[in-house]
């Protein structure tokens, strides 16, 4: 979680400046592709309403030409898709702000006791907001990934067995993001 697409340098969340809230993803092509990205981008959220604020818009960073028109193309299918005009502007990748600690891992937040066992397994700041294990069980905190996947990935999170069953618990008790 961070800051982009602005000007001012090292903006805060108290004085974001002309920057939106981001994520910065990191990724191997030859893992997953830009297109497949886009394609998670745009399920992810409801690019159909403007933003209140510079702060929440809809932006799609792109660093080189080729992901540039391959956002446009993907952003003129989905709204071929949806019939509808949609508020997501495609914008050249700028400095990416890390956000403030307190602004990481929002919904891991919420369950010290999850929480905790991250902190004893990433006790440096930058390692822990770094951490792909930090990150997915916050997105399953947040109610995103079915309880399904998190089986299979529970035993690569790192996590101790009591907290592994806390957070199948809750993922449990979420409804699955996909449709039945």
């Amino acid at each position: 979680m961070g800051y982009a697409g602005g000007e001012k340098a090292n903006p805060t969340y108290h004085d974001l400046g002309d920057h939106t809230e981001s994520i910065e993803v990191v990724f191997d092509p030859k893992q997953v592709s830009y297109e497949d990205l886009l394609k998670v981008f745009w399920t992810t959220h409801n690019p159909e309403r403007w933003a209140t604020s510079r702060q929440y818009a809809s932006l799609i960073f792109y660093h080189n030409e080729e992901q540039r028109k391959l956002a446009v193309a993907s952003k003129a299918r989905e709204e071929e898709r949806r019939k509808a005009k949609l508020c997501t502007d495609i914008v050249p990748a700028g400095t990416f702000w890390v956000a403030e600690g307190y602004h990481q891992k929002y919904y891991l937040r919420s369950h010290p006791d999850l929480l905790r066992e991250f902190r004893a397994i990433y006790p440096k700041e930058a390692d822990f907001v770094a951490s792909t294990a930090v990150a997915r069980v916050n997105g399953y905190v947040g109610g995103s990934g079915a309880a399904e996947q998190l089986k299979e990935e529970l035993p690569r999170l790192g996590l101790s067995a009591e907290a592994g069953k806390r957070l199948l618990e809750l993922a449990e008790r979420l409804p699955s993001p996909t449709c039945k």
